[in-house]
């Protein structure tokens, strides 16, 4: 009765290997093709430095996401808190010591990477909190010290961002750690008492933010206030999106693109020039992709009998849906520019490592479905 199954036991690396999710394999693949392929339309159909660069970062993360996830769900757990504080040392590294540019001071140079650590504070803090929430009990998820606990570990990584400063990275940090609050049971009611709180405070808050900072709210609230300035880039993005029409211009073809009426298109606007040239239903296919990632990784939480497992796979699928949501909620105009890459999709070398490694302790939670954790 007390006997441990072999699921329970260390799989073999060939049973490993059979137990992947080849379905969520081959979407990520899809995925990053797509990227490239991308890629290359921005750089004006050449192999240039953003295209050399993304190409060469998926080919190293894929893999490197694979071998991760050959590590069992336990591993993860049992590495969880030290993750956590080893991204968090990387914040407070990267507030003395860290690259400057454009008024910011976000990157690391190890040389053959800019890390950019708040990136990865995206999954450290889900994998943070499903491991305490792990232990603790249905019961007394509403306690005070779980709630002082949890909202003590956002807080944290969420002042040393906005001090970068990088309100739009912040705020997506403090969503994924309160999705894991929301999943493991916290009422409903602290939810909305945080809401008005905020609410109240909003004056203050926006008092308290960079120029340019209120620029982009006041941009969203009406874009033709500073047209060649400010609101420049949202019109561009508008009239790029809405002029792919149904079937879009065609690959490599996008005027808005070519003309270089749209900066930075290769980063956070990158859904703007393949919604030009693949048109209506070309995005409609992207966020069909995007959907079926969606699913695999709620699927896969679902049969994980480990609720660090569980907490992880749900949490990290909210957070795909919420960057997937933002971004292209951000490039309609319909939310303000908050600086929210497109996942797998969009340049960005820690974006892309940030992700591979969520998805590679989903896949470990799918391989190692069966294993329960004390």
């Amino acid at each position: 009765m007390f006997q441990h199954t072999k699921l329970d036991n260390e799989l073999t690396l060939i049973q490993k290997i059979k137990n992947l999710d080849y379905i969520l394999l081959f979407l990520i693949t899809l995925l990053g093709v797509l990227s490239i392929f991308t890629m290359y339309s921005t750089d004006g159909g050449q192999i240039l430095f953003h295209t050399k660069s993304h190409f060469i970062k998926f080919v190293v993360f894929f893999p490197m996401m694979i071998l991760l996830s050959l590590f069992t769900i336990k591993f993860w757990h049992s590495l969880s808190y030290f993750i956590y504080i080893i991204v968090l040392a990387l914040l407070i590294w990267v507030s003395i010591f860290g690259v400057e540019a454009s008024g910011s001071k976000r990157w690391i140079d190890f040389y053959f990477i800019n890390l950019q650590p708040s990136e990865l504070m995206k999954i450290a803090i889900i994998l943070c909190l499903a491991k305490y929430y792990h232990r603790v009990k249905i019961n007394d998820v509403n306690n005070f010290t779980p709630i002082i606990t949890s909202i003590t570990v956002i807080l944290i990584p969420i002042i040393l961002v906005i001090r970068q400063p990088d309100l739009g990275t912040s705020i997506l940090i403090a969503l994924s750690g309160l999705i894991v609050l929301w999943l493991s049971g916290l009422k409903i009611k602290y939810f909305s008492y945080s809401f008005i709180t905020f609410i109240v405070s909003l004056p203050f808050v926006i008092s308290l933010l960079k120029p340019y900072q209120k620029m982009r709210i006041l941009t969203f609230l009406n874009p033709d206030i500073d047209p060649l300035g400010s609101g420049y880039q949202i019109i561009q993005s508008k009239i790029a999106i809405g002029s792919g029409g149904l079937t879009g211009k065609g690959y490599l073809k996008g005027t808005q693109s070519y003309l270089d009426f749209l900066p930075e298109k290769h980063t956070d606007f990158i859904f703007t020039l393949y919604s030009e040239e693949f048109g209506f239903f070309g995005s409609l296919f992207l966020l069909l992709i995007y959907a079926v990632i969606l699913y695999r990784v709620i699927y896969i939480g679902t049969i994980s009998r480990s609720h660090f497992a569980k907490l992880f796979c749900y949490s990290f699928a909210f957070a795909i849906f919420l960057y997937v949501t933002i971004n292209m909620s951000m490039v309609l105009g319909l939310l303000p520019i908050v600086g929210s890459p497109l996942p797998i999709m969009s340049y960005g070398g820690s974006s892309m490592l940030a992700t591979m490694i969520g998805f590679a302790i989903v896949l470990s939670a799918k391989i190692n479905s069966k294993q329960l954790i004390a």
